[in-house]
């Protein structure tokens, strides 16, 4: 993977995990970001069991397929029936958001400190996910522009990013996402390594005018994800993907949801722990 991301092998993540095999993951995932485990063919029960070692899971909100449970179903199949959901439902343009560069739950008053994604059905062709690593990004800035943005704060709004889009959520689905502000420079507690809290959710700079606010975002936006930074994650039935959505930004790439199927189940890990080691410690 360029300049960020693991592979990681040689360690069962599916069956409980001892404290120091948890804590050595946990450790390349606070350094790389991006987390990649093949042939590690998860249930639900096991996939919840796993990502609740990073911290407590998120509950989605009632516009994803599998609203109201711990996770966010990426997916063509009707829960309910196992039918190929068609291309003019509500749910297929829902998704739609899913090809915007975007960090999960930026959104939210409590954001997320990463996403677990399992491949659980994947077609033949396309449906591939690309990931860039906002750190790195940071990093290629010049000095001038990082002063700029420290102390920056960023509205980020779930219902602006939809309707970019196309997609208009009701006044009852805003309600239950309202916006949310955070720091533009994100800081890695372990590391002390910054980056940028960005991406399709991104609306505004509190206290600039709309115009250069969307100006700087679009900016910054468009140097994260330069061609030769992006890394290309083409999916197998059984691969698990961890993100840092602290540090990285990433989108779906379409695929034929006519004539394949595609099922995949993302967990996401709220920011909400005081220690975020604590749920490592544990055996």
């Amino acid at each position: 993977m360029p300049t960020f991301g693991a592979e990681i092998t040689g360690v069962d993540i599916v069956s409980p995990l001892a404290g120091e095999d948890f804590a050595a993951i946990r450790s390349v995932f606070e350094m790389h970001g991006l987390l990649y485990f093949p042939d590690q063919p998860m249930d639900d029960d096991q996939q919840v069991a796993f990502s609740e070692r990073f911290g407590p899971l998120e509950r989605t909100v009632s516009t994803n397929p599998a609203g109201g449970s711990p996770f966010a179903r990426q997916s063509n199949v009707d829960i309910e029936t196992g039918e190929t959901i068609p291309l003019d439902d509500p749910r297929m343009a829902y998704q739609k958001g899913n090809y915007l560069w975007h960090a999960d739950s930026t959104f939210k008053t409590i954001p997320s400190l990463c996403s677990v994604l399992t491949a659980r059905e994947v077609p033949p062709d396309g449906g591939a996910t690309e990931f860039v690593s906002t750190a790195t990004a940071y990093d290629a800035l010049d000095d001038d522009l990082k002063a700029t943005l420290e102390g920056l704060v960023v509205e980020h709004d779930f219902a602006y990013s939809r309707l970019r889009t196309g997609f208009q959520l009701t006044d009852a689905q805003i309600a239950e996402s309202p916006a949310a502000c955070h720091p533009l420079v994100q800081v890695n507690p372990h590391t002390d390594r910054k980056s940028l809290m960005i991406g399709a959710h991104a609306k505004a700079v509190i206290g600039w005018p709309a115009e250069k606010g969307a100006a700087l975002l679009d900016e910054l936006l468009a140097r994260a994800t330069e061609q030769q930074d992006i890394y290309r994650h083409e999916w197998r039935t059984g691969d698990v993907l961890v993100w840092d959505n602290r540090a990285t930004l990433h989108r779906a790439t379409p695929y034929d949801a006519a004539h394949h199927r595609r099922i995949m189940q993302r967990t996401t890990v709220s920011y909400a722990v005081s220690d975020p080691e604590a749920a490592g410690s544990a055996a």
